[in-house]
């Protein structure tokens, strides 16, 4: 079964748990603790119901929008992933392909598995740098002038990892990152030849902007000391747009908008770092309260359906960003698989706007 198989994100992730190393899907697909977190946030999104709208005219539906005055022509975009190339060789570039077509922003994570100048080119444009503190931050900074130096004209902070969550479903395989091969992982790269062939013609995935750089990055280095000088830093440093991404408290995003950052990003990072986070799609709403109807506000966290994008804009986000579907899309049918995948949500979604009476992304918004 290849792309023609994929009709939902279910279908991608059932796919991708029978190809992937069990080390590699459990890494993409597992969350803090028990994972009551993940099932908290599935649970409050479900739970949102939309209005359905009859006899109206909605033959004709835009799924276009804009992001920083650019248009896009889809209203989510890819979020910030570590080591794609985990899910299938080149990964990292058929992700900056898919946001080059669909000009639609591609989050180019800190630890991503191809240089951040490659992506930023193959993308056309379409990538924004995501970064995290690390150690005394002397490394972030210049990971941050590097991006600016680059042609990125956004910048995503992300402060919600002070310390690395521990996902028990990873650390009973011994994962680490930079991605290492042990005897402990041989019996499972033996049980899927296929992956296990593939990543060893093309070579295994690497953590490309740290190999650039000339120092290795370790993941589990505690990224405890940023603080709100640290922003103020950047802030200072970066002339673009500034986002900061990992956001779940109302306060945390008041200061956030007086402190000069142009959008906020409502996310639990997929509650991989704490378990007991409330539901973000709840908090998106209740920031969205408080910081009114004009403060750009984006959303990520447990998105698996264009009726669950549609849910997310209703109660509050400007633009939606998918993060691990894509990857389980990928490894299970490589490119193809990630464009049906992206076909599909497209299409659930402008059937949702149809059934919902909306012919434009800004009718069913309730802010």
């Amino acid at each position: 079964m290849g792309a023609s198989a994929i009709h939902s994100a279910e279908d991608a992730r059932r796919l991708a748990r029978r190809r992937l190393p069990w080390m590699v899907f459990d890494y993409i697909d597992g969350a803090a603790g028990a994972e009551t977190g993940a099932a908290r946030n599935s649970a409050a999104l479900e739970a949102i119901t939309l209005r359905p709208r009859i006899l109206r005219d909605v033959g004709e539906r835009s799924l276009a929008t804009q992001v920083f005055g650019t248009k896009a022509s889809r209203p989510f975009g890819i979020a910030p992933m570590g080591m794609c190339n985990l899910a299938a060789p080149g990964a990292d570039l058929m992700l900056a392909r898919l946001a080059a077509r669909y000009r639609v922003p591609l989050g180019v994570s800190t630890v991503a598995s191809t240089s951040l100048e490659k992506i930023l080119e193959v993308s056309e444009g379409h990538a924004w740098f995501q970064l995290y503190f690390s150690g005394d931050g002397a490394g972030t900074f210049k990971l941050a002038e590097r991006a600016l130096e680059a042609g990125y004209e956004t910048l995503v902070l992300t402060v919600d990892v002070p310390e690395v969550g521990r996902r028990p479903r990873e650390l009973r395989h011994g994962f680490k990152m930079p991605f290492r091969i042990g005897p402990s992982q041989l019996f499972d790269l033996a049980l899927h030849p296929r992956w296990s062939l593939n990543t060893l013609l093309r070579g295994k995935p690497v953590l490309a902007n740290f190999e650039l750089e000339g120092y290795d990055f370790d993941r589990t280095e505690s990224r405890a000391r940023a603080t709100w000088d640290t922003l103020d830093r950047l802030r200072d440093l970066w002339p673009g747009n500034l986002v900061v991404k990992g956001v779940l408290d109302v306060e945390d995003a008041q200061a956030l908008a007086a402190a000069g950052v142009d959008a906020i990003q409502v996310s639990s990072h997929g509650s991989r770092q704490l378990e007991s986070t409330p539901p973000p799609i709840e908090m998106l709403a209740k920031i969205r309260a408080e910081l009114g109807p004009n403060f750009p506000l984006f959303y990520d966290s447990g998105i698996r359906s264009g009726e669950d994008v549609l849910k997310a804009i209703a109660i509050g986000a400007d633009f939606i960003f998918l993060g691990k579907i894509l990857q389980f899309a990928i490894a299970a049918a490589g490119e193809a698989g990630l464009e049906r995948l992206w076909e599909a949500i497209s299409a659930e979604l402008s059937i949702a706007m149809a059934q919902t009476g909306q012919s434009k992304l800004t009718d069913g918004k309730l802010w």
